[in-house]
């Protein structure tokens, strides 16, 4: 499994050819109590950097971008309901999306967990 991160706090887990798109710890710590997550739809496809959806908190909006090219092949439902479970869980049950990589190539001008350390330090 493959973890990298972008300049945007976006990160995705890299498992076979899906990727599980989420924004990082920091980044949820940096925006506060999320209120609403928009979800892109499932089966459309984007560029690498397209905006792919959007989180809003009680201090701000912020677009998500996608650190990959590929198609969306699920997203996380349970946001509808639950966005609050970026801020308990960013990493894990706060997950966005799941892209079907186009090129896994992309991954590597993505920073790897100690470069993204570096980036927030």
């Amino acid at each position: 499994m493959t973890i990298r991160y972008t300049e945007d706090h976006e990160y995705i887990r890299v498992e076979g050819k899906i990727g599980i798109v989420g924004i990082s710890n920091y980044a949820q710590e940096q925006l506060g109590d999320i209120v609403f997550v928009e979800l892109p739809s499932v089966g459309a496809s984007y560029k690498k950097g397209d905006e792919v959806a959007v989180v809003e908190s009680v201090k701000a909006a912020s677009e998500i971008y996608a650190p990959v090219s590929g198609k969306v092949v699920e997203v996380n439902e349970k946001l509808n309901d639950e966005p609050g479970l970026i801020n308990a869980d960013a990493a894990g049950g706060g997950w966005l999306l799941k892209i079907e990589l186009a090129d896994e190539g992309e991954l590597d001008a993505l920073m790897d967990e100690a470069a993204y350390a570096d980036h927030t330090a």
